[in-house]
């Protein structure tokens, strides 16, 4: 079964509500079935655990085109100190490291606390050829700008006919 139909395959048991949570689907029946999709599984079950996560910090995934992405992560209180984004291979990592409070400053008596400040680790699979163009830290909100940029040997190419 091919990495289309199979990807093919579970959005529709998904649509048809045949199942109710991703994670029920056999992996390990489908594994023993295939040759050479070893990376695919590796990268499902990476995904589906990351998505199983607490949800902190919120984000949201926008795209522009084809070829540009943003992701804008809530990230209130959290200082440029305090962030570090990373790129290997195709795992983008972005991991928040809880500011510390000052030791001087006297105890506070919250009656409610609703801005988290702890530390996050949360993590994206890009595709080929996805780099991180830019990153912005702005009122609270972590901007990450991303391009596609196919090589040209390896973007589709237009053959002209010639009259004979």
């Amino acid at each position: 079964m091919g990495a289309y139909c199979m990807a093919h395959y579970i959005f529709l048991l998904i649509k048809e509500k045949k199942m109710t949570r991703i994670t029920t689907l056999d992996f390990p029946t489908f594994h023993r079935s295939t040759i050479g999709f070893d990376k695919m599984f590796n990268e499902l079950n990476r995904s589906f655990a990351n998505s199983q996560s607490n949800g902190y910090p919120p984000y949201n995934i926008v795209q522009h085109n084809d070829n540009e992405f943003t992701i804008s992560l809530a990230v209130a209180g959290f200082d440029m100190d305090d962030l570090s984004i990373t790129k290997d291979k195709n795992t983008l990592s972005i991991e928040g490291k809880s500011p510390k409070a000052d030791d001087a400053e006297e105890e506070v008596n919250f009656l409610h606390k609703g801005v988290a400040a702890r530390s996050f680790k949360r993590e994206f699979t890009l595709a080929d050829y996805v780099e991180v163009k830019s990153a912005e830290l702005k009122l609270g909100m972590l901007h990450l700008q991303l391009q596609r940029q196919v090589p040209e040997e390896l973007q589709p190419k237009k053959i002209v006919i010639q009259q004979a």
